[in-house]
């Protein structure tokens, strides 16, 4: 639900914001430069939450189809796990059915559709929520 463009310095300041509980992965490639990056990021403060994460996914268009949504969402499981999360969630658009799919590879379920949840170019767009339990 990205309307502005960011700026270098918002984005340096989002990635501090992420502490050793919430990781930013960065796929590169043998130049360094990024190709993706995943982030898990708190769900909700309040502490009942503290087991359930939500996540960031992002392939930059040209370097799509090439498995790195698929490397980056493993290596974001692996981590979750790794910190003792119970359940990863995520909120996506329904038309990205790329996305969709690689969610569903990965063993995440659809809970449902926030109907006109946000407007975009002057329409609204409904979203996706996904779970998975890591169990």
């Amino acid at each position: 639900m990205e309307t502005e463009l960011r700026s270098p310095e918002e984005r340096a300041e989002w990635l501090a914001s992420h502490g050793p509980r919430h990781p930013v992965l960065v796929a590169v490639d043998y130049a360094d430069a990024a190709l993706g990056w995943g982030s898990l990021n708190v769900f909700n403060p309040r502490r009942a939450y503290d087991h359930v994460v939500d996540f960031s996914l992002y392939v930059a268009r040209e370097h799509r189809g090439r498995g790195i949504g698929d490397a980056l969402l493993s290596a974001l499981e692996e981590r979750a796990r790794s910190l003792g999360y119970h359940k990863m969630v995520l909120a996506a658009f329904p038309t990205n059915l790329p996305g969709k799919h690689l969610y569903e590879r990965h063993g995440f379920n659809l809970v449902g559709i926030y109907h006109e949840q946000g407007m975009l170019d002057g329409r609204w767009v409904d979203v996706m929520v996904m779970e998975k339990l890591l169990g």
